[in-house]
């Protein structure tokens, strides 16, 4: 491994040098996707108030406690109490209000029946009823007030990513702004002449390009503002003009011209700016990055597509969530028995594209996407990836029921 800095070597300057971004306060349909950098705190007690878990009558418990189909006790309905309402009446010895699910239970009552425990249920809902089973104890049925959270708790801490459930729970708590993280705003630059837009006629030794529209759902996975997604020549000149245009980008993303070849547009023009280095990974080795005159993190990938998915995987995302804040930075794994085998690179840790078979759902398993496993080139296969398969450097192979790590990214 002379001369290769490990991944984990390369991802601590990386974080090392993540610059956090300014917190912003929007409202909660604005939020969705960002970062809280301030925790949300309940601003009413959940629920509300005492209301009715179930559709059925509020009772005095005692009224009905010894209730059963062969001695029913019989009530007088007084009161009728939708969802909404305000009311709050009184219920004497021998008497039950009809409620609603979520209406404010009666300060007198101390117990929901349900309409299926009642002789007549909710056709015969009004006037005297027969109840025929009685409420297992006080408070049966009944959703009390603060009993999932008070006012002043924390309802969702910093750090979160805000995504529709956790956005609904700081509503059903009054809270209609949140505190976030501004998203990193990100211009992504593919390079190459040899690179053409998707659809055009090919001329020999042109490839479509793909690498900004890979990038570019990356960066706004990672709840980002993408700034721009272009493609230039390998002249350094264009490639610095596109730069100096861009001067509002926080982080700047390119692909290819990072090698050691001879038209290594980015290396030639940003040599001076940041370090160039090979990094003991597989796809991925030589990787650039650094700060550019402007301030903005520059991340120089490889031009192959696994190349640019893996680098993005092991490096830039975990950079954009720490620069808003975020408390994981690491996608989720998981331990599977692979379902083939296959060789892996001397000394560099492998990501491989694959799929999880799940027909079998007490015995999941996995596998390379392509017969190719992860080759820097093949583009195709990154459509049936759902994960990375994640091999230390080292392993000198993986056999047909090994257990490896399994990195999901959908």
């Amino acid at each position: 491994m002379s001369g290769l800095r490990t991944v984990e070597e390369h991802l601590a300057e990386v974080l090392a040098t993540v610059v956090a971004t300014d917190p912003i306060t929007l409202s909660l349909a604005a939020a969705a996707g960002l970062t809280l950098t301030e925790d949300v705190r309940a601003r009413v007690d959940v629920p509300v108030f005492d209301n009715s878990a179930m559709d059925g009558f509020a009772v005095r418990y005692a009224d009905v406690a010894q209730a059963s189909a062969e001695e029913p006790a019989r009530l007088r309905v007084v009161a009728d109490l939708p969802a909404g309402t305000g009311d709050d009446p009184a219920l004497a010895p021998g008497e039950a209000a009809r409620i609603m699910t979520g209406a404010p239970v009666p300060s007198d009552a101390d117990a929901i029946v349900p309409f299926e425990d009642t002789a007549g249920g909710l056709a015969d809902s009004l006037g005297d009823i027969a109840v025929r089973r009685a409420p297992k104890a006080h408070g049966a049925h009944i959703r009390r007030r603060g009993e999932d959270l008070r006012a002043g708790e924390t309802v969702i801490p910093a750090g979160t990513e805000l995504r529709a459930l956790q956005l609904s729970a700081a509503a059903a708590t009054g809270v209609d702004r949140v505190v976030v993280a501004r998203p990193p705003r990100v211009l992504v630059i593919s390079t190459g002449d040899e690179l053409v837009e998707p659809g055009a006629t090919l001329a020999h030794g042109q490839i479509p390009e793909s690498n900004t529209t890979l990038l570019a759902g990356l960066v706004r996975g990672t709840g980002s503002e993408l700034l721009r997604a272009t493609c230039v020549s390998d002249d350094p000149d264009v490639f610095r003009s596109l730069l100096s245009d861009n001067t509002g980008a926080d982080v700047v993303i390119t692909s290819g011209g990072v090698s050691a070849g001879a038209y290594e547009v980015v290396r030639k023009a940003l040599d001076s700016d940041i370090d160039f280095t090979k990094v003991a990974l597989q796809p991925g080795k030589p990787q650039g990055f650094g700060r550019l005159p402007n301030g903005a993190l520059m991340f120089g990938l490889p031009g192959n597509p696994v190349s640019v998915a893996v680098s993005f995987e092991a490096f830039v995302r975990p950079a954009l969530l720490a620069m808003q804040g975020r408390t994981q930075l690491q996608r989720d794994r998981i331990r599977l028995p692979a379902s083939v085998g296959w060789r892996t690179p001397p000394d560099r840790r492998q990501y491989v594209p694959a799929t999880i078979d799940r027909s079998d759902p007490a015995h999941w398993t996995v596998r390379p996407a392509t017969a190719g496993g992860s080759g820097s080139h093949l583009a195709a296969g990154l459509a049936a990836a759902e994960a990375y398969v994640v091999v230390d450097a080292a392993v000198e192979a993986v056999a047909e029921g090994d257990l490896v790590d399994v990195m999901l990214i959908s």
